[in-house]
């Protein structure tokens, strides 16, 4: 119920409890600007929260936990303010990583794998780990890139550790049907319009790129 509405309402019955009325107009003009108080102060509330607030209170919540944002968008600071709180209990096992990651990315840890390299049987390495799967889709949605959560993981790994590679596995698929194109909301390849479709996956790769404050 609006302020006016309620004041209106609770108005005595010696008075004509019409909107258009004189006492009805007076009270609209000052319910209006209760409605914006209100409105401000719900929105105050409401950026206490690292995902919902934007620009500058962002920032000030950066400031709590000594996370700079850099040049870092909103979407990508969010990851850096998640990621920095879920490092502070970080032990630098498999599975607090995976923990982490899954924070940062507000995914579920089941969509994170990583695979130790000391047993690789290609190119062992005693101090390294792999990620060999991760959802390319929330880094498409937050927009980073991959090297710069190649730092992230870097950080968030035991020192001494190296983060040697990181597969970000897409959903692109061709038609299990011969001779006939195959479209759904996740896979495959793009309707004409290009609004549904699967997309490829991603190898992390040593690049320029902006740097990230972690």
């Amino acid at each position: 119920m609006s302020f006016f509405t309620d004041m209106l309402n609770r108005l005595t019955d010696r008075y004509k409890k019409d909107p258009n009325s004189n006492i009805g107009k007076v009270i609209k003009i000052l319910a209006d600007e209760l409605d914006l108080i209100k409105e401000t102060f719900d929105r105050i509330e409401e950026w206490r929260d690292v995902e919902k607030a934007e620009g500058a209170v962002l920032n000030d919540l950066g400031a709590n936990i000594g996370q700079p944002r850099g040049a870092a968008t909103d979407e990508i600071y969010r990851v850096l303010l998640r990621s920095k709180v879920a490092r502070n209990f970080s032990d630098g096992t498999i599975d607090t990583i995976i923990r982490v990651l899954s924070i940062a990315l507000n995914t579920d840890p089941k969509e994170v794998r990583i695979q130790e390299l000391h047993n690789d049987p290609i190119s062992p390495e005693p101090a390294a780990i792999g990620l060999i799967q991760i959802p390319l889709r929330r880094l498409n949605e937050i927009g980073m890139s991959p090297r710069q959560f190649a730092q992230i993981v870097q950080k968030t790994a035991a020192a001494g550790v190296r983060v040697a590679s990181i597969e970000l596995s897409g959903t692109f698929s061709f038609s299990s049907l011969p001779s006939q194109s195959e479209y759904s909301d996740t896979q495959g390849f793009a309707d004409i319009d290009q609004t549904i479709g699967g997309y490829l996956g991603a190898m992390f790769t040593d690049a320029d790129d902006t740097n990230l404050p972690v």
